[in-house]
């Protein structure tokens, strides 16, 4: 029940098994969130690109950004959950994770990063790459 009355929804379908709460949750909202997400993946990762004549190299290209788009899920799942970034889009998280310029020193034990004094976000990556490290390969 809705502010404004009810809220009526009718799913026409020609599936005899399971009530008609069933077939609009699972079955129907779930199609829903599949077809938001690959429009999410075309839109944040840009994998429509698909300009080379090989069909081979197109379709490295799509495991290439479809890698990208789990990677960035997987850093948006680790950010912490009063954080705005654990809400927003993947070009936000690019602009404020990832295109941050730093000093990276690898040793044999270990990566650093060195950010720069000022960097806003500083707190925020050292907190994610913390937690993206606890969570493991």
């Amino acid at each position: 029940m809705l502010r404004r009355g009810l809220d009526v929804r009718y799913v026409v379908t020609s599936l005899n098994s399971g009530s008609a709460e069933h077939i609009y949750a699972a079955v129907y909202c779930a199609r829903g969130q599949a077809e938001n997400l690959i429009k999410q993946h075309k839109a944040q990762t840009a994998s429509d690109r698909t300009s080379c004549r090989s069909p081979l190299a197109n379709q490295f290209r799509l495991i290439l950004h479809t890698a990208a788009y789990w990677l960035l899920l997987d850093v948006r799942d680790h950010v912490p959950s009063w954080h705005p970034l654990r809400q927003s889009e993947f070009s936000s998280i690019r602009l404020h994770l990832l295109k941050v310029a730093g000093r990276v020193v690898e040793t044999a034990s270990r990566i650093r990063v060195a950010l720069a004094s000022c960097c806003p976000e500083a707190a925020l990556f050292g907190l994610v790459a913390f937690r993206l490290q606890q969570s493991g390969p």
